[in-house]
């Protein structure tokens, strides 16, 4: 990949996996040799909801959702094939195909290593990993494969407004059939938190600025100002986590490397089912590019901040999210790659 093709992503998200693995270092070292820290944090919860973790998750996800421009939806109609197929990978498919391969792996391939009560908690957080389609990161995706920008932001927009509605009920039925105790007023609380709440105060910000000082001005100038805060905002997370994480994390070191397999298993699947939906519908490659990065990759910030709402941070089940995280990127950045690679297949852009 030449230096060109890596402008649209910082130094830090380029290298978030490193920083990743960091967090975790760190916070493990603080959860050994100074539980009181965690102890400490784990009292100040509302509904059981972690209020420092939940105040840096908004940091995380706020200036994201300014990123979305839901007047773009009116233009859904002029070219909605590529979106049918987002649709269809992203929300018929995706969510069912990561239970299945999360249950094959955990209960049937690692059965040896991982006990069932264990499996069915990393069950659960690959559900919630599968049923969070990309929201910001694709923004970047897009723009190292030459994306369509406009067709980018109502994908987006439009994967954005159907999470309102079948997020909880898919996460349900999944977490359901598994076996898993739903607490349903949890589950509408997270989504209420991190999902409604950011997603309209995103879009307010984003009609007060661009009103008063324009969309390049907003573009170019506001948005940038928040890129190192959505990161600064996922490590501080990161860091926490792995402090209440640490004991599982220490009994269980092997178990990052089980989990990863069947998150990137899943993640190229539904790129190659994507992309090459795409393909077959002859649509040109800025549009079915993004297409297979948005089911490819998850909206982790969201993932994590329900799997912490719902089991909380020191669960099993939050572990799964984070590790969705540590291979995300470098596996994103291979796809990117690759769909450079084979542009030629596809009729020439739009």
């Amino acid at each position: 990949m030449t230096k060109q093709r890596l402008e649209g992503i910082s130094f830090f998200e380029k290298n978030l996996t490193l920083w990743v693995v960091l967090c975790m270092v760190v916070g493990v070292l603080i959860g050994k040799f100074l539980p009181e820290v965690p102890e400490t944090l784990s009292r100040f919860e509302y509904a059981k909801v972690s209020i420092p973790i939940a105040v840096l998750i908004w940091l995380m996800i706020y200036p994201m959702m300014m990123k979305v421009d839901f007047a773009s939806v009116k233009d859904v109609g002029r070219n909605p094939t590529g979106l049918y197929v987002t649709w269809i990978a992203n929300w018929l498919i995706k969510p069912f195909s990561m239970f299945g391969i999360a249950a094959f792996f955990f209960y049937v391939v690692f059965s040896a290593f991982i006990p069932p009560d264990l499996a069915k908690q990393y069950l659960a957080g690959a559900v919630i990993l599968g049923a969070a389609p990309c929201t910001a990161m694709v923004f970047v995706w897009s723009h190292l494969t030459r994306g369509n920008p406009a067709y980018t932001v109502v994908q987006v927009a439009t994967n954005d407004l159907i999470i309102l509605i079948a997020f909880t009920p898919i996460v349900a039925l999944l977490l359901g059939i598994g076996g898993i105790s739903i607490p349903w007023d949890t589950l509408f609380l997270s989504v209420v938190l991190f999902v409604v709440i950011p997603l309209a105060g995103g879009s307010a910000t984003r009609h007060y600025v661009i009103k008063h000082k324009g969309k390049d001005y907003f573009i170019n100038t506001f948005l940038p100002k928040f890129s190192n805060i959505t990161i600064g905002g996922l490590l501080l997370t990161l860091v926490l986590i792995f402090s209440f994480q640490g004991e599982v994390i220490l009994s269980n070191p092997f178990h990052i490397v089980l989990i990863a397999i069947p998150l990137i298993l899943q993640t190229i699947f539904i790129f190659f089912l994507a992309y090459f939906g795409c393909l077959k519908c002859r649509l040109s490659h800025d549009i079915a590019a993004p297409a297979g990065m948005i089911g490819a990759s998850n909206f982790f910030e969201l993932a994590v901040a329900v799997a912490i709402t719902l089991f909380g941070a020191a669960s099993p089940v939050v572990l799964v999210t984070i590790v969705g995280v540590l291979v995300e990127v470098p596996l994103m950045l291979a796809l990117v790659k690759y769909a450079n690679r084979t542009r030629h297949w596809f009729p020439a852009d739009n």
